[in-house]
């Protein structure tokens, strides 16, 4: 892939249009002839992979195909156009003449705006979406004979054709399709199959013909218009909101893929929200909406979106004061159904509407949901909170939630998981955060008064001698249950005793981190399930939560490795997945799960679940930013953390943020003495340097200003100049013994850590005996 540099940054802006992301304006210079980043950012898929491939209008539809042969055992059905849940209809097969085109020998690339199938020397197929509409366009270059295109799925019909368009019924929902050529033209139609065209046709869905119809005549008169307002919209977001290049070829693509999928999934069907994931969860979950929302639109500066989120959100939160669920958010969110059977939602709601205020500086949204925060807390205290000041919780009301037929959870986590504990915890914390600010003092009182009840319990009740880590749960008789699962490393920030967190991180990453994810289960368990879909020995939900690998875990089992000091063994497994994205399941992103294990004969496992999940994508996206770029702003007081962890493989970057009202350019290079500089756009913060091994340093910067630091094993320099290279400050740290201490300690207990090896087959007793 061809390096960028900054310059180029510069130069694209020029051309960036403005788009629904939002995007900063910043001064650029003039640069002609540089490569538009989606056509460097293509990817091209062999046969043998036959990757999936997904795009959303950013509204509530989405397009599912795969690059050769659509026949996934569980995604195929999901082929074709989608929208607001529903399968519209199946996907297409295009006709020259009457030439049926094989995709199965198609040389196929896939850009992050469309996908492009070669027919062999003379057909090029180009299909894409349309930004906010049910429009796709399917373009074929080469013909010289008439194009046909046939609609696939069950239920969809001929209906009429009027004015060169054909009507067709939906395969599912109250919807109708319309094609037609790209340019207005006599078409036939025969059964499913529309010909006639010379270039290509549009396929529009709505509610029924007139807004088909209009979607159509829209399209033949606009595409191209549409077509570079959706390109410079991801242009802009690429540019501006997640730019980055490195001397990796491979860190920068992956990164580009990560951001671009993962917006894709930020949409608009109720409200803005992030679907959950796709094929099957393309709707609004609490839980996954607010783990999705720091890496989706906080760390890509998209604060506008991020404030939406939060207002949908609380337009759902239920104030029925004689409910058991007054107070929370809701579990899901689609398009017939509102459900608030889970506990973490709503913790996880006041925790990002803090995240929000802290990377925006916006605190108009606190008193705006500040009753939000209160009726979360009170509903909470009124129903479901015991004697310690503990959250209660039914089985099957964490993110572990898998039932079997007659409801019975798989992982039962009543009452009382550590998890959510942690969660209430910063609940509490946060709103005392927001208590002080609407001069609330009794609140703000009684709500960390309550946060450090939890905390002190929590320590004490969570763990015994007989353990080198945390219960996953107090049960029913507040017995602690030691079962081995990674939802541990989310309590750690209430765990005060340096060494058992130490004890904590090597245990869980030793038994639960896998070169390629986090297992929801110890493998010694004899509930472990090694294989997530091994129909002929159990269904799938059985190992949903006992085994299977949860690729969101891995943000957290990352970060808790940073924040040790271990940055080398982080980034093997962030490396990992980056090159997943790049090379495995659906192009430039990461799925729900794994298998925990490779079958006989593989040396990786197979992927599981929803080939696009928004916190898998998200969580590797905050984790770089937040921990190896170690951007951590609280903007609302006017302060920024950077405390960068460069892995040692990464020897340049140069990377944009945006933080606040404006943005922040920063480069490293890597070497015996590694630089960093830092130049602040419509910023003024005092900047928190945080360098191991020296104590975190201070610095006023104003709007204009560029932070210089220059780093040796011995010596810390950090300068501060003016935008015209004027020496402003110059601070000179040595290392902090206190430190140096920390570390030596922290290198003793991990620093020899090494990830997960699976057993023998036969070690696993839910593989001894096959269904009946």
């Amino acid at each position: 892939m061809s390096r960028f540099t900054s310059w180029l940054f510069l130069a694209q802006l020029l051309l960036a249009a403005s788009s629904c992301t939002q995007t900063r304006s910043v001064s650029t210079l003039s640069m002609q002839n540089q490569p538009d980043i989606l056509e460097t950012m293509k990817i091209a898929v062999p046969a043998q992979a036959n990757r999936s491939v997904s795009f959303t209008n950013k509204a509530a539809a989405y397009y599912f195909t795969q690059t050769h042969e659509t026949n996934h055992p569980e995604y195929a059905w999901f082929e074709g156009l989608n929208v607001a849940k529903n399968r519209v209809f199946g996907g297409y097969d295009l006709f020259v003449g009457t030439q049926k085109l094989d995709n199965r020998t198609a040389d196929v690339v896939v850009y992050p705006h469309k996908l492009v199938r070669q027919h062999g020397p003379t057909f090029t197929e180009e299909l894409c979406l349309l930004d906010q509409r049910n429009v796709l366009e399917v373009r074929l270059r080469g013909a010289a004979q008439p194009l046909g295109i046939a609609l696939k799925g069950d239920n969809v019909r001929f209906l009429r054709e009027q004015n060169h368009v054909a009507f067709f019924s939906a395969r599912e929902g109250k919807f109708l399709i319309a094609v037609a050529p790209l340019q207005p033209q006599a078409i036939t139609v025969q059964g499913k199959q529309v010909a006639g065209a010379t270039e290509g046709y549009y396929l529009a869905v709505g509610e029924n013909e007139a807004a088909a119809t209009a979607l159509i005549e829209e399209a033949q008169r606009n595409a191209t218009t549409l077509k570079k307002a959706r390109q410079e919209r991801m242009r802009q977001y690429l540019l501006t909101n997640t730019y980055l290049t490195s001397t990796s070829d491979s860190l920068t693509l992956a990164l580009r893929w990560l951001a671009t999928t993962m917006d894709q999934l930020v949409t608009r069907q109720q409200g803005d929200g992030i679907y959950a994931g796709l094929p099957w969860f393309n709707e609004y979950w609490g839980r996954d909406e607010f783990i999705s929302l720091p890496g989706a639109v906080l760390v890509t500066g998209q604060f506008a979106t991020a404030k939406q989120i939060l207002l949908s959100f609380a337009n759902y939160q239920q104030l029925d004061k004689t409910s058991r669920y007054y107070g929370r958010v809701p579990n899901i969110v689609n398009p017939s159904n509102i459900d608030y059977h889970t506990t973490d939602g709503t913790p996880r709601f006041i925790i990002e509407l803090q995240d929000y205020v802290q990377y925006s500086g916006d605190t108009s949204l606190i008193r705006q949901l500040y009753p939000a925060v209160k009726a979360s807390i009170a509903g909470a205290l009124q129903h479901w909170v015991d004697e310690k000041g503990y959250l209660l919780h039914e089985d099957n009301e964490t993110w572990m939630d898998a039932r079997d037929a007659n409801l019975v959870s798989f992982t039962p986590r009543g009452t009382r998981a550590n998890d959510i504990q942690a969660l209430w915890y910063q609940q509490l914390l946060a709103g005392a955060y927001f208590a002080a600010y609407m001069h609330d003092q009794p609140s703000e009182a009684k709500w960390k008064q309550l946060a450090q009840q939890v905390k002190s319990h929590f320590e004490q009740d969570y763990r015994d001698a007989s353990h080198s880590y945390l219960a996953d749960r107090l049960d029913k008789q507040g017995k602690p249950d030691f079962t081995l699962r990674p939802n541990q490393l989310y309590a750690l920030d209430m765990v005060e005793d340096a060494a058992l967190k130490r004890q904590v991180i090597r245990k869980t990453w030793e038994e639960l981190v896998y070169p390629w994810g986090v297992a929801s289960l110890d493998r010694h368990d004899p509930n472990f399930h090694p294989y997530h879909l091994a129909p002929e020995y159990y269904h799938k939900d059985a190992a949903y939560h006992r085994g299977t690998i949860w690729l969101w875990n891995n943000g957290i089992a990352m970060q808790r490795m940073i924040e040790a000091g271990q940055v080398e063994t982080a980034y093997q497994l962030f490396a990992n997945m980056n090159r997943q994205a790049l090379t495995r399941g659906v192009v430039g992103g990461l799925s729900e799960n794994m298998d925990a294990y490779p079958h006989p004969g593989e040396q990786w496992p197979r992927l599981t679940g929803a080939y696009l999940q928004a916190w898998s994508n998200a969580e590797q996206l905050r984790v770089w930013y937040q921990y190896f770029l170690g951007i951590r702003p609280d903007m609302a007081n006017h302060a920024l953390t950077l405390a960068p962890r460069i892995p040692a493989s990464v020897t340049n970057l140069n990377y944009t943020f945006l933080v606040g009202p404006g943005h922040v350019t920063a480069r490293y290079q890597a070497g015996a003495t590694a630089t960093y500089s830092y130049t602040f756009q419509d910023v003024a913060a005092t900047v928190l340097v945080d360098l191991y091994p020296f104590a975190p340093t201070p610095v006023a910067v104003q709007p204009g200003t560029t932070l210089h630091l220059q780093a040796t094993t011995s010596k810390l320099t950090l300068q501060l100049q003016d935008q015209n290279g004027h020496k402003l400050s110059e601070q000179v740290v040595t290392p902090s013994p206190a430190r140096v201490t920390q570390q030596q300690q922290n290198n003793a207990a991990l620093g020899d850590v090494q990830f997960v090896r699976p057993l023998s087959l036969q070690s696993h007793p839910v593989l001894h005996q096959k269904r009946k």
